[in-house]
C-alpha cells in the first residue's frame, strides 16, 4: 500500500475545518495475474496500520471469499481499534478485495453485487465557505451546465454572510435545480432550528446535511421532527460500521443515511448498511468516493444519490485511469472493465507519494 497527498486547487474550508490538501491511501491485492484496488482518504497512518494488522490475514486468503476475509481482519483490529482509522483501514483493504474477485472473474464489480440499478444519479458537491462569490457562483452552475440536476455547498462557517452566498447559489443555478447544504455538525441546537425554516422558506433547500454533529442523535431527531415540509435531514458520513448506522435509524435521526464506503467497512459493509435502511424505510445517499461508489450503490436498493465531491473526483482522475464521467446527472460504470475498472497511473502517483 501506498499514500499521497494532493494538494486542493486552492484552500478549502467548511463549517468546522479548513486544509489545503488531502491524503489517500491505495491497496493493491494480488491473485496470480490479477490485481485488485482499493483505497481510503485518511491519515498516512492507515498503511502503517493495515501493515501492520491486516496483511498477514490477507495473505492467502481466498480470493473469492471477501467477506470472510472481512470477519477476520475486523476481529484482529479488536485491540488497535474497529472505528477511526482502523474503520478506514479494512475499508481500503476490503474494497481491493471485493475489486480482485470481480477481476478474477471477468466482471465489472457492479455485475457481481446485487442488481438493483445500471446508473445511480449524483449530485455536484462542492461550495467551500473559503470560496469568493464567483468561484462559487461557476462551480455550481458548472454542473448543471454538465447535466446534473442537484447541488450542493458549504454552510454555517460565517452565518452572517451565508444569506448573499445562499441567493448566489440560487441565482446561479435557477429555479429547477435542487439545491443542497452541508453545515459540517457546525449548528447549535437552536441554530439548526432557525436555519432549517430560513433555507427552506427563503432559498428553497431541499437537503440539509449534519445540522448537528452526528452524534447528536436526539437532537437531530427533534430537528427533523420540527423541520420544515420539503426539507431532508442528512447525517452519516463519519459512522463506522453498521452498528453506528443501527442506531442512527432506530432514533430516527435522519431522512437520509449517509455513509461513505472507503470509511464505513467497505463494500461487505455498504450492503448490510443497504439492508439497514431497507428495513427502516430509509433512504440511502454515498458519501464521496465516487469512482468506488458508483459499482457499490448499483448493488443497493435504497440509494437516492452519490456525492459527487470535488476533491474526490479531481484525486481520483489524478491519480487512475478508468474513472467515470458523469452523464446528464448519473454514474454509469463501463461494463466493460473488470472489476472497479481502475488501473493506477504510477508515474502520476509518484509525485504525490508520502512515507
Amino acid at each position: 500500500m501506498q499514500a499521497y497527498t494532493i494538494p486542493t486547487d486552492e484552500p478549502e474550508s467548511d463549517g468546522t475545518l479548513e486544509w489545503d490538501s488531502t491524503t489517500i491511501v491505495v491497496v493493491e491485492v494480488v491473485a496470480g495475474e490479477h490485481r485488485g484496488v482499493g483505497y481510503t482518504y485518511g491519515d498516512v497512518a492507515v498503511a502503517a496500520l493495515i501493515h501492520s494488522q491486516l496483511t498477514e490475514i490477507v495473505e492467502g486468503a481466498d480470493a473469492l471469499a471477501p467477506g470472510a476475509a472481512w470477519t477476520a481482519m475486523h476481529a484482529a483490529l479488536r485491540n488497535a481499534g474497529q472505528q477511526g482509522i482502523g474503520a478506514m483501514a479494512l475499508s481500503a483493504v476490503d474494497i481491493a478485495l471485493w475489486d480482485l474477485k470481480a477481476r478474477v472473474l471477468g466482471v465489472a464489480l457492479a455485475d457481481l453485487l446485487p442488481g438493483f440499478r445500471r446508473r445511480v444519479p449524483i449530485y455536484g458537491s462542492g461550495g467551500f465557505t473559503s470560496y469568493g462569490d464567483s468561484r462559487l457562483a461557476a462551480q455550481l452552475a458548472g454542473w448543471v451546465e454538465a447535466g446534473v440536476p442537484r447541488v450542493k455547498m458549504k454552510i454555517a462557517r460565517d452565518p452572517d454572510r451565508d444569506p448573499e452566498r445562499l441567493s448566489v447559489a440560487r441565482d446561479a443555478v435557477g429555479g429547477e435545480v435542487e439545491l443542497m447544504v452541508d453545515a459540517n455538525g457546525a449548528y447549535e441546537r437552536w441554530e439548526a432550528r432557525e436555519w432549517a425554516h430560513r433555507l427552506r422558506s427563503e432559498w428553497g433547500v431541499a437537503y440539509l446535511e449534519e445540522p448537528l454533529s452526528s452524534d447528536d442523535l436526539e437532537g437531530l431527531r427533534q430537528l427533523r421532527q420540527g423541520a420544515p415540509a420539503g426539507l431532508a435531514i442528512a447525517a452519516g458520513e463519519y459512522v463506522w460500521g453498521l452498528h453506528e448506522c443501527a442506531r442512527m435509524l432506530q432514533a430516527g435521526a435522519v431522512d437520509i443515511l449517509q455513509a461513505d464506503v472507503t470509511r464505513c467497512g467497505g463494500i461487505t459493509s455498504m450492503l448490510r448498511i443497504d439492508g439497514l435502511c431497507t428495513a427502516h424505510n430509509t433512504t440511502f445517499s454515498a458519501h464521496c468516493a465516487p469512482a468506488v461508489s458508483a459499482h457499490a450503490c448499483c448493488g443497493m436498493e435504497t440509494v437516492r444519490h452519490i456525492e459527487y465531491f470535488h476533491d474526490h473526483s479531481r484525486i481520483e482522475g489524478m491519480l487512475f485511469a478508468g474513472t467515470l464521467d458523469p452523464t446528464g446527472g448519473f454514474l454509469e460504470p463501463d461494463r466493460d472493465r473488470t472489476g472497479l475498472g481502475l488501473e493506477l497511473r504510477r508515474l502520476d502517483a509518484a509525485e504525490f507519494e508520502v512515507s
